[in-house]
C-alpha cells in the first residue's frame, strides 16, 4: 500500500534564491531520502508546484529533468512523476548543483560534443522529410524565443533533441532525454544578471550557429553537418570560458 505523499513539507513556498531549479531539486530529493515520498508515489502536478512554491512551468519541469538524471523519479505520459523504484542504484548522473562551475559546464560541453556531433551527421545522412519538418519547427519556435529576450533553455533542448531524433536510433534520443535542459549552459551558469547586450550577442550568436546546423541537415550534407555542430559546441565552450573570465575581473 503507498504510502500518502507529506504535502505540506514539500508544498511551501520556496525562500527567494538565485538558482529556483536546484532548490525544487534538493527539496524534492530530500523529500525521497527521508521516506516521506516513497518509491512509487506520485509527486505534486506541475500547477500544484507552481502555485505552491511560487516558481514558473520551466522550473518545475528542468527541476524533474534533473531529478529523472539522477535517478530519482520517472515520468508517465499523462500520467505525471513519480520517486523511482531504482532510486538507491543509480549506475551514472550529473547532479546539477555541481553545474553552477565552469569546469563542470566545459566538462558537459566536451561530453555533448563527443555525442552530438555524430548526431548531427547521421541526422543529416536519415533524416525523414516529416523529421526535417519538426526540426525546423523548433528552430523557428527557439528563434521566436530569443527575440522575446528570453533565454530560451527549453526551446533549445527541444531543437538538439529533434536532431537525435532525426537520427532514427534512440540511443541518442534517450542520451539527450537523460541529460534534459541541463544540457544549456545558460541553465546552470548565470553570467549575464545586469548584461543585456552582452546576453543580446551571445544568443545572436547562438541563434547562427543553429541556423547553420539545420541547414547542413536540411542539404543532407553529413560532413557540413557534423563541422558545423562541432563548431556549435566548441565555441560554446570557448564563450563560457571568456565569460567567466570575464565576470572575474
Amino acid at each position: 500500500m503507498k504510502q500518502a505523499v507529506s504535502r505540506p513539507r514539500l508544498l511551501r513556498p520556496l525562500s527567494p534564491v538565485r538558482r529556483r531549479t536546484e532548490e525544487v531539486v534538493e527539496r524534492i530529493a530530500a523529500q525521497i531520502s527521508a521516506g516521506r515520498l516513497p518509491v512509487g508515489a506520485k509527486l505534486p502536478t506541475e500547477q500544484e508546484m507552481m502555485a505552491a512554491m511560487g516558481v514558473s512551468r520551466t522550473v518545475v519541469r528542468e527541476a524533474i529533468s534533473a531529478l529523472r538524471a539522477r535517478g530519482l523519479v520517472m515520468t508517465r505520459q499523462g500520467a505525471g512523476a513519480f520517486v523511482s523504484a531504482d532510486s538507491d542504484t543509480r549506475p551514472y548522473m550529473i547532479n546539477p548543483e555541481g553545474l553552477g562551475s565552469l569546469d563542470s559546464v566545459v566538462e558537459l560541453l566536451e561530453l555533448r560534443t563527443a555525442v552530438e556531433v555524430e548526431a548531427a551527421a547521421l541526422a543529416a545522412e536519415r533524416a525523414t522529410a516529416t523529421q526535417i519538418k519538426a526540426t525546423a519547427k523548433t528552430l523557428t519556435t527557439l528563434n521566436r524565443a530569443l527575440l522575446r529576450g528570453e533565454r530560451a533553455v527549453k526551446e533549445d533542448f527541444d531543437f538538439h533533441l529533434s536532431i537525435a531524433v532525426a537520427t532514427g536510433n534512440s540511443r541518442f534520443t534517450g542520451f539527450l532525454d537523460f541529460l534534459g535542459g541541463l544540457i544549456i549552459p545558460r541553465q546552470s551558469i548565470w553570467t549575464f544578471e545586469g548584461r543585456p547586450e552582452q546576453l543580446k550577442i551571445y544568443l545572436e550568436n547562438v541563434q547562427s550557429e543553429h541556423e547553420a546546423i539545420f541547414e547542413a541537415i536540411r542539404a543532407h550534407t553529413p560532413d557540413k553537418a557534423r563541422e558545423m555542430m562541432r563548431f556549435h559546441l566548441v565555441n560554446a565552450r570557448e564563450r563560457y570560458r571568456d565569460l567567466v573570465h570575464t565576470e572575474g575581473k
